[in-house]
């Protein structure tokens, strides 16, 4: 077996009935992860399922649910729930997995397979490598007699316990009473509970992308596609746009101008009002490689500081645990907040920007830019095989750059870790020299790559 040859960067994912997103692969999951995490006691064991609105929902979900029953383990099904609810689920019931079926941000094609432990936080790449092991071994050994099955039943009220949860996250004693809220739902996992934690909390609820068929989550709509939010924003008057992606562990914000926030200002925002209230734990914020320098210097004002992690908020959760911050996310929008949750909640983040703004009394526009964001320019550059991050003109390019930069600015050259692609990043305060040297870069990564 190739090292990875099921799992990526976030669990399993591609086309749903292509290798890897295929029924046959789903039960071999199913079978080697219930085996693996089913201790040797006799006690009865539990996985949970979640999942988003794909019409491939219905192929993986079954496969699952046999591979899990089939090796003994209980199985409770959620329906429609957002992925970090599903994580919610798996430690409110005691169970000792939780599975969530999603491609998050992708097009329909796309399904995925995301694995939580029993205290709700993603599996560790060791764990994901040994539920490969097993995938690829004789699983027929591992089978429970005919009396010993695991049993399947679905949880009525799941939805329900996920609204009473992300409603107790609001402040006490606060409502959102006066405020006029777009939420886009991206026709996704949150289509249901976003709309009725608003309307209870006292909103008055526009809501969109809640209507989905199968095939339309994400279509022109959700965090992906903010300007179906932007539009309803300006139809309707409202305060504020909220949008999701498809499983709701990301948002992007708009004010009521229909100017989009994204989530360096929205960590920006809260961690500004949780250090006023001395609220803030670990002395400031974790974020990725590729959030923003004006975040950075942003907290640096605050006396707070930004720790960089790798990207993928896996490796900014770990990064939290390790430092004892509470705030932590991505520049996408994945905003993780660790007093509530284990992995990132586009809801929750919503609910703490919503307080904020009610609380302060100012219209978003006066909220959403907390620091002016330095020049930054992203490229992509394919390539066909070999390492050109090793070319010698390419580290000279990548070394020449930071000298003309001179620390007035940064630069990130990365292999991605989903595609043949070599990234290329930089920003600094003179856009016109930032352009220039991820120009120079691209050129020289190209030729070492033709």
């Amino acid at each position: 077996m190739s090292k990875r040859a099921y799992f990526g960067t976030d669990g399993i994912r591609g086309e749903a009935n292509r290798f890897p997103m295929t029924a046959e692969v789903a039960l071999r999951c199913g079978m080697a992860a219930g085996k693996l995490f089913m201790s040797k006691d006799d006690r009865r064991h539990l996985v949970v399922i979640g999942k988003d609105t794909r019409l491939s929902g219905y192929m993986v979900e079954p496969a699952l649910v046999a591979g899990f029953a089939s090796v003994g383990m209980d199985v409770r099904l959620l329906g429609p729930m957002p992925t970090p609810g599903v994580a919610m689920m798996t430690r409110s019931l005691r169970a000792d997995l939780g599975v969530m079926i999603s491609a998050s941000h992708n097009a329909y094609v796309d399904n995925g397979i995301k694995l939580f432990g029993p205290d709700g936080y993603k599996l560790s790449d060791e764990r994901e490598l040994e539920i490969e092991a097993l995938m690829d071994q004789g699983l027929a050994d591992n089978l429970a007699g005919p009396t010993a099955l695991g049993r399947v039943a679905r949880v009525d009220d799941s939805q329900a316990r996920y609204v009473e949860i992300a409603k107790a996250t609001f402040p006490r004693r606060a409502n959102l009473t006066g405020l006029r809220v777009v939420i886009d739902c991206a026709n996704g996992a949150a289509y249901k509970v976003a709309p009725v934690v608003l309307y209870e909390l006292g909103a008055e609820v526009i809501k969109i992308g809640v209507e989905p068929d199968g095939a339309n989550i994400n279509a022109e709509c959700g965090s992906t596609h903010p300007e179906a939010m932007v539009a309803a924003v300006k139809e309707f008057r409202a305060d504020i746009g909220i949008a999701l992606d498809g499983d709701a562990d990301r948002l992007v914000i708009c004010d009521e101008k229909g100017h989009v926030v994204d989530g360096d200002q929205i960590m920006a925002l809260v961690a500004g009002d949780w250090a006023k209230r001395d609220k803030l734990r670990g002395g400031g914020v974790v974020a990725t490689v590729m959030s923003n320098l004006g975040l950075e210097r942003f907290l640096q004002a605050r006396k707070l500081t930004l720790e960089r992690t790798a990207v993928g908020d896996r490796a900014v959760m770990m990064r939290m645990r390790e430092g004892g911050f509470n705030l932590g996310g991505e520049q996408s929008g994945h905003i993780i907040l660790s007093d509530y949750s284990t992995t990132g909640d586009g809801l929750l983040a919503a609910l703490q920007v919503l307080a904020v703004l009610k609380e302060s009394e100012k219209p978003m526009s006066a909220l959403a830019r907390q620091f002016d964001p330095v020049p930054q320019k992203l490229e992509n550059v394919r390539f066909g095989g070999g390492k050109p991050l090793e070319n010698a003109e390419v580290m000279g390019a990548i070394a020449n750059a930071e000298q003309r930069l001179n620390g007035s600015g940064r630069i990130l050259v990365r292999a991605s870790g989903t595609e043949p692609l070599i990234r290329i990043m930089a920003e600094g305060d003179d856009e016109k020299l930032v352009n220039q040297v991820v120009r120079e870069i691209a050129g020289a990564v190209k030729k070492a790559a033709a």
